[in-house]
C-alpha cells in the first residue's frame, strides 16, 4: 500500500488548498469542498452549469494549488479523437513513426465544454478515466498518477451540445453545479479583479503531486462500519425502486458514495465516517446516474428530488460497531 498521511493532516492541507482556490473563486465554499472530496476520492468531476459561472476557474485553480501539471482542450465539434489521446507522426530523421502524446497525458486536464463534441471523441476520454490508460493503434500508454478529469459541461438546453450518453456520465465520480452569486459575492468577484490589476490569478502549490497521491492514501485507513455500509447500498438500491424512475443508480454509485464519505471524513480530520458523510455527497454522487421515465421530463422532475426524496425515506444508522472487513480472527 502506498504511504499515507494521517486523517488530522490530510484535514489540514485540504483546508489550505480550499482557503487558497477560495481565494479565487468566491463564495462556492460548498461546492469547492464537493470537487475536492471528488479529487481525494480519486474520481473525476463533472462541473455542470451556465457559461461564465467559475467552472474554468475552478479547474485551473485546483490544479495549481495541489502543485498538478495542467492540461486544457476546448471541445469542440471538430475535434478528432486523436486531438484527446494523441496520434503517431512519421518522424522523417529516423524514418520511422512516432507517437506525440495528446493533452490527455497529465495530472489534471480540464476538459471544457465536453457536450460540444460528437459522442466518438467523448469516448475518447472513457478509457483514460476508467483504466488510467490509452490504445492508439494497438499500443497502450499508461497514464502517470495522479490522474484527473475535471470537465464543463453545459445544460442540456444549451444550444449545440451533445448529451452525454449514460455510460460516460457513469465515470464520472459526482456532477457538481455552482450556481449563481449572490449580490455581494459578486461584488467580491469585482472588488478582488480590480485589487489583482490583472486578468488571471496565480495560486502558488499548496501541496505537489507526490502529497496528493499520499492524502489520497490516507482515505484507505478510513473505517466505515457495516451499518454505514449497508446505509450506502440502501439508498442507491432506492434509487432504482423510486417510482418516477427508469433507471437507478449503478453500483459503481455506490461506490463512489463510499469513497466520497471517506474523502468528507479525512478532510474533517476523522478516522471514519458518519451518516451525515453520507448524506452530504449523496445528490452529486447519485443524481447524475438516474434516468427519470419519460413522463417526468414533462413534469420538470429533476433526480436531484429523486435523490433528496430517497434520503428522507431510507432511515441513517446509528451504530458503533467494528466493521466486519476489519476484524481479524
Amino acid at each position: 500500500m502506498a504511504e499515507s498521511l494521517p486523517p488530522f493532516e490530510v484535514g489540514r492541507l485540504a483546508g489550505a488548498v480550499l482557503d487558497s482556490v477560495g481565494s479565487v473563486v468566491v463564495g462556492k465554499r460548498d461546492a469547492l469542498e464537493l470537487v475536492l472530496a471528488g479529487i481525494l476520492a480519486g474520481g473525476h468531476v463533472l462541473l455542470e452549469d451556465l457559461p461564465g459561472l467559475g467552472k474554468t476557474l475552478t479547474a485551473r485553480s485546483f490544479a495549481q494549488a495541489l502543485g498538478l501539471d495542467f492540461r486544457r482542450l476546448q471541445f469542440t465539434p471538430d475535434l478528432l479523437p486523436a486531438d484527446v489521446t494523441g496520434s503517431f507522426l512519421y518522424d522523417q530523421r529516423k524514418g520511422d513513426f512516432a507517437f506525440r502524446a495528446g493533452p490527455v497525458f497529465t495530472n489534471m486536464l480540464l476538459a471544457d465544454e465536453i457536450n460540444r463534441t460528437p459522442p466518438k471523441t467523448q469516448a475518447a476520454l472513457l478509457e483514460a478515466m476508467q483504466e488510467k490508460q490509452v490504445s492508439v493503434e494497438g499500443v497502450t500508454y499508461r497514464l502517470d498518477p495522479p490522474f484527473h478529469v475535471l470537465a464543463t459541461a453545459n445544460p442540456i438546453e444549451y444550444e449545440g451540445t451533445y448529451p452525454l450518453p449514460e455510460a460516460q456520465l457513469d465515470r464520472f465520480m459526482m456532477r457538481v453545479s455552482f450556481g449563481y452569486p449572490t449580490a455581494e459575492e459578486e461584488w467580491d468577484v469585482l472588488r478582488r479583479r480590480m485589487a489583482r490589476r490583472q486578468e488571471e490569478a496565480q495560486l502558488a502549490p499548496v501541496v505537489d503531486a507526490r502529497t496528493l497521491l499520499t492524502m489520497q492514501a490516507a482515505l484507505e485507513t478510513i473505517t466505515v462500519e457495516d451499518s454505514i455500509g449497508r446505509y450506502i447500498v440502501a439508498l442507491a438500491s432506492a434509487t432504482r425502486e423510486h417510482p418516477s424512475v427508469m433507471v437507478g443508480s449503478s453500483p459503481r454509485g455506490s461506490l463512489a458514495l463510499l469513497l466520497l464519505a471517506r474523502a468528507r471524513a479525512v478532510m474533517a480530520g476523522r478516522d471514519f465516517v458518519v451518516p451525515e458523510d453520507v448524506k452530504d455527497v449523496a445528490v452529486p454522487a447519485l443524481a447524475h446516474r438516474i434516468t427519470l421515465r419519460p413522463e417526468m421530463w414533462l413534469r420538470k422532475v429533476d433526480p436531484q428530488f429523486v435523490v433528496e426524496e430517497v434520503l428522507t425515506a431510507v432511515p441513517a444508522p446509528a451504530s458503533g460497531a467494528m466493521p466486519t472487513y476489519a476484524r481479524h480472527d
